[in-house]
């Protein structure tokens, strides 16, 4: 049973990779108070029932799946619910799903009370690999991304890669498309291996890629410097991913994703990237309006006045972050967005 741990001082935590780890859940978190389990129509029901069977006194909330729910409106319910269940200090969230509910409920956990216990139970690949670890919660507003949330590390995180054996295929495509961004940025053996097609177990993908998000936010918690190597395809991604968002066939954040690490990578890299995305089936170009693309970048958490902070991968393995103008991030991709 891998045990990774991330260390943050007086805010460290275990990161469980283990296939079955659902069925010895009350082993690894505390159960014994009031736990409020919070999902998504779109998760098994028999994830959280096998947690919610193990409580002393449990609590679900169960939401509509996809991005709208990550909204003011649903964390509010959230809130009122805790309210209303009498949740104090000593009892606990947990998020059961994928990144939007863990971003949600971690938010929620956050800024109840100043603060109660949060545990995240992710069961995308995506989640696994990136959005359930390092701490980052947040909810959408007006239309932008993670524009309103704060850093609030979980008491521990529980991967059981038995849960992916559910998961749509396009789905498992957006968590490879957060692990090459890792590899290519981080960790040129793995990326090297995943691309001389080496099989690899997908535990030891998500343990491979957890390592590297781990040393980067031990090493920068609230992303001041380093910790913006994350943010590879990022930048462009979230903005595809809110234009996208009113469109009749809205993109998944890892096909975002996919398409903003092209636009910020070049030379062989870039080929290199373009090849592994082509063999799991994500997209490589989009098209849509120029206007609407430097509308939302212009809201870019990274934004300084006219420029925002880009992550740029041009040899495997090494990355620089560098300022841009919202002019020059249009111009990078050429030849991958079509701009109307």
């Amino acid at each position: 049973m891998p045990q990774l741990l991330m260390n943050l001082g007086e805010n460290s935590y275990d990161i469980v990779i283990e296939k079955g780890a659902l069925n010895r859940i009350a082993e690894l978190i505390p159960l014994n108070r009031k736990v409020l389990v919070v999902t998504d129509r779109g998760v098994p029901a028999e994830y959280s029932k096998k947690i919610l069977s193990k409580c002393a006194y449990p609590f679900l909330i169960k939401l509509k799946p996809g991005e709208e729910s990550k909204s003011p409106k649903k964390y509010l319910y959230i809130l009122k619910k805790m309210i209303e269940f009498g949740f104090d200090r000593h009892d606990c969230v947990v998020a059961v799903g994928g990144g939007v509910i863990g971003d949600l409920a971690g938010f929620a956990a956050a800024t109840y009370m100043r603060g109660i216990d949060f545990y995240n139970v992710p069961t995308t690949l995506l989640s696994q690999v990136d959005s359930s670890v390092g701490g980052k919660t947040a909810i959408d507003f007006e239309g932008y991304k993670n524009i309103v949330g704060s850093f609030y590390q979980p008491k521990k995180v529980i991967i059981d890669p038995d849960v992916l054996k559910t998961l749509e295929k396009r789905q498992f495509a957006c968590g490879m498309a957060e692990i090459i961004k890792m590899f290519a940025t981080y960790d040129r053996d793995s990326f090297d291996k995943l691309y001389s097609n080496k099989k690899m177990p997908v535990e030891e993908l998500i343990e491979r890629a957890l390592k590297v998000k781990i040393d980067v936010v031990s090493k920068d918690e609230k992303e001041s410097g380093l910790r913006r190597v994350l943010n590879f395809g990022h930048t462009v991604g979230h903005a595809i991913e809110s234009v996208s968002a009113c469109t009749s066939s809205p993109l998944l954040h890892g096909e975002c994703v996919a398409v903003g690490m092209l636009c910020m990578s070049g030379g062989d890299a870039k080929k290199q990237i373009k090849t592994l995305l082509e063999r799991y089936n994500l997209p490589t170009s989009y098209k849509c309006s120029k206007e609407s693309l430097v509308s939302v970048l212009a809201h870019d958490k990274k934004s300084k006045k006219d420029t925002v902070s880009v992550v740029k991968v041009n040899k495997i393995g090494s990355f620089e972050i560098i300022e841009e103008t919202h002019n020059k991030i249009i111009s990078d991709c050429k030849g991958v967005l079509t701009l109307l």
